[in-house]
């Protein structure tokens, strides 16, 4: 079975363009490529809409296997279409299943305060807000090495979209949801994420039905960034695997 002849969705995190995945959209020449439009989402729920709406205009177009890759705030909205509508296969990236957590559950997620004073900052400078988030994503190392250079401008989402997606983070919680979701998924993590711990990654390994981990080492919330041929090819090899299960 030729393992490509599908479309990946890509659903972004928080703030960013789906331009942050073009270099490893690149590294997978097989397949074809979409993207939700988050960056004018008015409410939670919209995020969630996008999501099952390009989904379904891929089904119809009959256009072979659907792979969803969701990246943090882009995961929630993966794991709940999984679990919902028909798809192929997950590829959960610094993604967790709730991302805000209770103040024992620290190596699982951020405590609510921490979504709380990104959104009383979001308002009164957006710029500043978008900054300080990008100022978390990456490790000492990653800055080191001059991977911020590689995201792209911020600005692109409007505030309420920027709004919208805060409010999502704080309230959506797929937990319940991932003993249903029965397509293989990929879960890539960062060893060092500061934003979605690694902690989230061991629960969604061990709560999804077929998860495989993969976990980057010494990398933060962006743990594709600047390794995306090596990247490209992890997917290329699960993926293939899962086909080669299929047979």
């Amino acid at each position: 079975m030729n393992a490509g002849k599908g479309t990946i969705l890509w659903l972004t995190g928080w703030s960013f363009a789906a331009s942050l995945f073009d270099p490893l959209r690149e590294q997978l020449p097989e397949w074809r490529h979409a993207a939700a439009p988050y960056h004018d989402a008015d409410a939670p729920e919209r995020f969630l809409e996008l999501a099952a709406q390009a989904a379904r205009s891929i089904r119809e177009a009959g256009e072979g296997r659907l792979l969803v890759a969701g990246w943090s705030l882009g995961g929630l909205s993966a794991l709940r279409l999984a679990a919902e509508e028909e798809v192929d296969g997950l590829v959960l990236l610094s993604a967790t299943a709730k991302f805000v957590r209770a103040i024992e559950e620290g190596k699982l997620g951020w405590p609510e305060r921490h979504v709380r004073r990104m959104d009383a900052e979001l308002h009164r400078n957006r710029e500043a807000a978008e900054e300080r988030f990008r100022g978390t994503l990456l490790t000492d190392e990653e800055r080191a090495s001059g991977y911020d250079a590689l995201l792209p401008p911020s600005g692109g989402w409007t505030a309420g979209a920027l709004a919208a997606g805060l409010e999502l983070l704080r309230q959506e919680d797929c937990r319940a949801l991932l003993g249903a979701v029965a397509c293989p998924a990929l879960v890539v993590h960062g060893s060092l994420d500061t934003v979605c711990p690694i902690g989230a990654a061991d629960e969604l390994v061990q709560s999804l039905p077929r998860a495989a981990p993969h976990i980057m080492d010494k990398s933060g919330h962006v743990p594709f960034l600047g390794r995306e041929k090596e990247f490209g090819e992890t997917i290329r090899r699960w993926w293939n695997e899962r086909q080669l299960e299929r047979d």
